[in-house]
């Protein structure tokens, strides 16, 4: 269909669209309208990434003059893959009705691992080793030294498109990885490189978020891209935590031991290039009195990973005297090193600041903050001087410049912690020293500087007014939309405690009466209804474990197909899978249905679900259980048949003993007056919300979702979900015992049986014609009864 929002002309690949998907549209174009940034909560199933796309090249197409090119962030490989699929459908949508004019050039970009077609180069083992496999064929001074060596291995992928030149281009179209790779092997050119070399061009680039929030990443992949670019950060519900791991660092003593054999390594190519070639080291030594200006210079087979600090805080001058010469830069980092294994040696929990940390390393080994600064792009000089391609085993060192540079360069918004070992597992030594951001705005502050509009979107941004606090910008648009639907197909509940359970067996009763003749046993009624919670104090309780394991019980035993439980940690769930299976709870739920669990290992997890599937399809039914914060919890979809009903135990709050939590919780008062208990609770109910929300995935699908524990009956709570999942919870379903729960599943699943009235002739609109939004246009969205 196509249709008009305000001047612009907006082609959407299908015959009706949702209300809220037209709502969608216009707010996001009010934010590019006014060159800003924007917070925009949709619901899982509501279509926001078709309407995304289709809005904003739309928006491109009517303005020529100034193209706009769209950047778009996905968390996993998979909703890259969905997201470029979406593309495709659109693309061709558009091209069909303008022609050539409409045709755009949209790439996935991905790392070797995903996009290498070299046999022997996938056979390493990991993305690591895949890189380091990548860089032996195809580093500048391997292929000069191939000439005069035949022996030495190349790529010929590589070979090829370095011959092909500036004829090596990708035609206009949508690109998948696997249409990359398939393009590469015809054309026998490298897919990775391509890729990247046509970032430049690319009217839609789909790529991680790393690609722009990591900076070592985003400074040799995405410092090319245009002011004008808008920037979409997708499924962004806990895009703070990805801003932080992106600019921390955790050193241990493996570590330590793994950069002692790297320096010992470039010591023994320090003295073999004295011998050989000693030239280059004194042009190395040159060319670093005037700067590091290299990496413009280098080749993109060359280029290592950016500075780990942000551009604008990299000082654009000489590398300090003391670390100019390799052997002396070698001695800085052994006396780096040394500091750093005696700083592991200690018994207590430490924390310190930057500013501190670094006085005492002064004090201590005379290493100056100017030369932690340069670390990292002295490292990289070196390793490009000495020609090293086994970058896969110098991770240690790079993680220990990483550091100090880090560390160098920051004075706020970081903390030092030094932790001897695991709070929960006390006796077991293993210490840790930990350079952990709290301030997610340092890293996301470049994105929101360097280009005019960047959309935060997701379907649980709630609380969405934490988020430009979190992150330190003020958003031209900040919105939530509910789910318009003709049935109401999500039901939502909160178990606040046990069921009743009658007792009527007469082995059991201590007397009995004798009336006229007549015995009478008396029959008790005992009553179960603990509170159940997980709350610390509570979550042991036999009582709450049982009565967790009945509402299970119950359950498996009138849903049919899927089920999914997600706990709040993983030892949690082992612990109560463990009480389950001694007191034949486990045994009555595979009764009914077959039991999956996910584990911290992948392939495992892979497996379990690729099974669990499997049972839901040949109609066996079956339970997985996870953990909130896990891997299903985040990229997972239990649409359909694979999850009619999904049980949250707990409020999955974050470990509140944890140092660095502690730390964060600390600066967030101090810095942006956020209390700590509002911001546990927010992260807390995100990740909950993130949990139930995997078990519906569009508006045919239908299920269940229930909060089983006493918190969330509290206003306070559960007015941090958000609307979509509020909007269907009754007050008469807040305060379930086990056997009420049951009662309102039965209807709930009666009902969801009946035929239903897709388009919404009935009167709930939530399908919309052309002829609607021309309506809608005229009469303004408000009139819409939906």
């Amino acid at each position: 269909m196509i249709f008009k929002i305000e001047d612009v002309t907006v082609y959407f690949p299908y015959d009706n669209i949702y209300p809220e998907q037209y709502e969608y549209m216009i707010e996001l174009k009010r934010a590019l309208d006014a060159k800003g940034h924007c917070l925009l909560e949709m619901p899982t199933g509501t279509g926001k990434t078709i309407a995304l796309l289709s809005l904003i090249t739309s928006y491109r197409l009517s303005r020529p003059d100034s193209p706009i090119k769209l950047v778009y962030c996905t968390r996993t490989v998979h909703e890259m893959e969905k997201t470029l699929a979406e593309l495709k459908v659109l693309h061709d949508y558009q091209v069909r009705h303008l022609g050539t004019q409409a045709k755009i050039l949209a790439i996935g970009l991905s790392s070797r691992k995903n996009l290498c077609v070299n046999t022997k180069v996938l056979a390493a083992e990991n993305r690591d080793s895949v890189d380091a496999a990548c860089r032996k064929r195809t580093a500048s001074w391997v292929r000069a030294l191939s000439t005069e060596n035949p022996n030495i291995e190349l790529c010929d992928y590589f070979e090829n498109y370095e011959k092909a030149a500036e004829n090596a281009l990708l035609p206009p179209g949508v690109y998948t990885l696997e249409d990359l790779r398939a393009f590469g092997k015809n054309c026998g050119w490298c897919p990775y490189f391509l890729a990247r070399h046509m970032v430049q061009f690319a009217n839609v680039i789909v790529y991680s978020y790393q690609y722009l929030l990591d900076p070592k990443v985003a400074g040799i992949i995405s410092k090319e891209l245009q002011k004008e670019s808008v920037v979409v950060f997708d499924e962004a519900h806990n895009i703070d935590n990805v801003c932080i791991e992106a600019l921390s660092v955790s050193v241990r003593r493996v570590t330590l031991e793994g950069a002692n054999r790297n320096l010992n390594k470039i010591r023994q190519e320090i003295d073999r290039f004295k011998a050989t070639d000693a030239g280059r080291l004194r042009a190395e030594y040159n060319r670093l009195v005037e700067g590091l200006a290299l990496r413009g210079d280098l080749s993109g087979s060359d280029q290592w990973l950016a500075n780990p600090a942000l551009p604008h805080d990299i000082l654009k001058e000489a590398v300090p005297g003391n670390i100019r010469r390799a052997e002396h830069f070698v001695h800085v980092l052994r006396r780096l090193l040394q500091y750093l294994g005696v700083r592991l040696d200690t018994e207590n929990v430490e924390k310190e600041s930057p500013v501190s940390f670094v006085s005492s390393l002064n004090s201590q080994a005379g290493i100056e903050q100017k030369t932690l600064k340069f670390c990292y792009d002295r490292l990289q000089s070196l390793m490009l001087t000495l020609e090293i391609t086994d970058t896969d085993e110098f991770l240690p060192i790079q993680t220990v410049c990483d550091f100090a540079t880090l560390v160098g360069t920051y004075a706020r918004g970081f903390s030092i912690i030094i932790e001897p070992y695991d709070e929960r597992m006390p006796h077991i030594p293993d210490p840790i020293l930990q350079l952990s951001c709290h301030d997610a705005s340092l890293a996301i502050k470049p994105v929101f500087d360097r280009f005019q509009s960047v959309v935060i979107t997701s379907g649980t941004l709630s609380p969405i007014d934490l988020y430009p606090r979190l992150l330190s910008f003020t958003p031209v648009v900040s919105r939530s939309f509910k789910m318009s639907m003709t049935r109401d197909c999500i039901c939502p509940m909160v178990l606040t405690r046990g069921r009743y359970v009658y007792k009527t067996n007469p082995d059991h009763l201590p007397y009995c009466l004798v009336l006229y003749g007549f015995t009478l046993w008396v029959v008790f009624f005992f009553s179960d209804q603990l509170p159940v919670s997980t709350k610390f104090d509570m979550r042991s309780d036999p009582g709450v474990v049982r009565n967790y394991g009945k509402l299970l019980v119950e359950m498996v035993s009138i849903v049919p197909d899927g089920v999914v439980c997600f706990f709040v940690s993983y030892s949690y769930m082992d612990g109560i899978i463990a009480t389950w299976n001694e007191t034949g709870i486990l045994k009555e739920i595979m009764q009914q249905k077959l039991v999956f669990i996910e584990t911290q290992d992948v392939v495992e997890t892979t497996l379990a679900l690729d099974n669990y599937r499997r049972a839901c399809d040949c109609g066996r039914g079956a339970v997985f259980f996870s953990v909130a914060r896990g891997k299903v919890a985040e990229g997972i979809d239990f649409d359909r048949h694979y999850g009619r009903l999904v049980v949250m135990y707990g409020v999955p709050f974050q470990y509140t003993l944890s140092k660095i939590l502690l730390a964060r919780l600390e600066y967030l008062r101090d810095t942006f007056q956020i209390k700590e208990g509002d911001f546990l609770t927010f992260d807390a109910l995100r990740q909950a919300a993130q949990c139930v929300g995997r078990v519906i995935r569009s508006k045919a699908d239908y299920g269940m979702m229930i909060f089983a524990d006493k918190r969330y009956s509290r206003h306070d709570k559960r007015s941090k979900l958000p609307g979509w999942i509020l909007s269907h919870l009754r007050d008469a379903h807040l305060n379930l015992s086990t056997d009420m729960a049951i009662h309102i599943a039965r209807e709930f699943l009666r009902k969801m049986a009946q035929p239903y009235d897709k388009a919404g002739t009935m009167g709930r609109k939530t399908l919309l014609t052309q002829e609607d939004l021309e309506k809608m246009a005229e009469t303004g969205v408000q009139d819409m009864a939906y």
